[in-house]
């Protein structure tokens, strides 16, 4: 009676990390081109680069970001996830002052939800099996740049010069979602 249970807990386990690689596959490859269409948005949106630059500032977007190969796929997943609710918070709040296109805004808040439900069953698995991983760390890091940049559009009173510095932020941290999602491989 045993091991037929136990047989029946060893074929679920092994459909289930099954399903995991091949959603890491497809996740690579639709998260890959979704970042491609969230970058091509955000660049659309007119900015005032020469005009603001004494509005620049350093955010500290924490170092590990910069070293994406030292990520294992789950935490990279992890560290994904995270950002892109924080972009998403962001982009929600009051860009009134800066000239932006709402219909923009609306496509570029479609494909960020979007990849946010790709990755959340996954990121739900990984949560579930591991305790501590370095995307924990990783993820308090990035809550506080988050913070940070909520925190200057509201000392900045979410003025044109200040979503400006945002969006150049935003790009990068587009730039560091793709090196990320790189290291989604089987």
């Amino acid at each position: 009676m045993t091991y037929r249970y136990l047989l029946q807990m060893v074929l679920l386990l092994c459909l289930s990390t099954t399903a995991l690689c091949r959603s890491y596959s497809l996740l690579r490859f639709q998260q890959g081109r979704s970042l491609e269409v969230c970058q091509k948005l955000l660049r659309q949106l007119p900015s005032t680069p020469q005009h603001c630059l004494e509005f620049r500032m350093d955010f500290q977007m924490p170092e590990e970001m910069k070293q994406a190969q030292q990520f294992r796929k789950e935490d990279a997943v992890l560290v994904m996830y995270e950002m892109l609710q924080h972009i998403f918070n962001i982009l929600t709040r009051d860009f009134s002052s800066t000239g932006w296109s709402d219909t923009i805004i609306e496509h570029l808040l479609e494909e960020l939800y979007g990849q946010m439900n790709r990755l959340e069953p996954i990121q739900k698995e990984i949560m579930q099996k591991q305790n501590s991983t370095m995307g924990d760390t990783t993820v308090l890091r990035l809550k506080k740049y988050y913070f940070n940049l909520g925190q200057y559009l509201k000392a900045k009173e979410h003025n044109r010069c200040a979503w400006t510095v945002v969006q150049v932020q935003l790009l990068r941290n587009f730039s560091f979602l793709k090196s990320l999602t790189g290291y989604l491989r089987d």
